[in-house]
């Protein structure tokens, strides 16, 4: 199968893991303080890969390590930590659209880092979705919920900053995938580990339910999926990456409705639908580019 149509698969895959795990994340502080669980899951992630890699036979030496520390510090250190810690107050469909507005800060950064400049398209689709984002935030009626927004959407320029790093580095650097995958997941692991030791937090309950989260977590959601989302940037464009990831925020959205009942507003489903919007007019418009390049 051609890279490129692997890729697809990796998003479609990625999707249903990170889209429902909004609700395991937003459950899961029930028993654990949203800190101890981001440093928690992602260290057993980094460990999961590692034994991935030990099994393969797979080298672990990366070169460019500065650039490594930081990628791990901001994609799994500074996003995973801020989206648990908006997620305490936050419901987890809304905490989701708006970290995924990640792509609407991606295409910006690429331009300025890599030179994907921003076409006329992208224009309509960034203000299409900054419509969306008003209604979504409810600036008029925000309560005590800015908190938690504004971390969710702090999340997601980490995201896109680091999405754009990892872009870089690719581009720059022979990487191992897997390799550089553990790496950073490990350095972002161990600052988590650090800023869960110097804060409170309230004793872990060990139920069914927690281990089972923090298993999802470690596996799935944080050692595969980010080796899925590595993949996916080393064989799309930044932009097109971060906007053809458009179902994980949906399935976010509707687990939570129908697992947690946290139904949208009006102007909350409207805003989702914008933003949804956006995303697939750029989305279709990136995946016609591509197929007219490849010509």
């Amino acid at each position: 199968m051609q890279p490129f149509r692997l890729a697809i698969l990796a998003l479609v895959v990625l999707s249903g893991i990170w889209g429902y795990n909004w609700v395991v994340m937003k459950q899961v502080i029930q028993y654990i303080g949203p800190f101890d669980f981001s440093a928690i899951r992602t260290l057993l992630g980094a460990a999961t890969l590692f034994l991935v890699l030990v099994v393969l036979r797979r080298p672990m030496k990366v070169g460019a390590l500065p650039q490594v520390m930081l990628l791990g510090l901001l994609q799994t250190g500074a996003f995973t930590a801020l989206i648990q810690w908006a997620l305490v107050a936050g419901g987890a469909g809304k905490t989701a659209v708006l970290v995924y507005t990640m792509p609407f800060w991606t295409i910006p950064i690429a331009w300025w880092a890599l030179g994907e400049r921003v076409r006329g398209i992208q224009w309509l689709a960034i203000a299409i979705a900054a419509c969306g984002l008003v209604l979504i935030l409810e600036p008029w009626n925000m309560g005590g919920s800015a908190f938690s927004n504004a971390l969710a959407l702090l999340g997601g320029l980490t995201w896109g900053a680091s999405a754009v790093l990892a872009k870089r580095m690719r581009r720059d650097h022979d990487f191992d995938l897997l390799a550089l995958t553990a790496w950073q997941m490990l350095f972002g692991a161990l600052a988590l580990c650090l800023v869960a030791s110097l804060l409170p937090s309230r004793p872990v309950d060990p139920t069914p339910y927690f281990f089972g989260a923090l298993a999802f977590n470690a596996v799935l959601a944080t050692g595969l999926a980010w080796l899925l989302w590595l993949y996916i940037l080393q064989h799309l464009s930044a932009g097109m990456a971060g906007l053809s990831a458009l179902g994980i925020p949906m399935i976010g959205v509707l687990a939570g409705w129908i697992e947690l009942g946290e139904r949208p507003s009006a102007a909350e489903f409207a805003g989702m639908l914008l933003i949804g919007g956006a995303l697939a007019l750029v989305s279709l418009w990136s995946a016609w580019q591509s197929r007219r390049q490849g010509r």
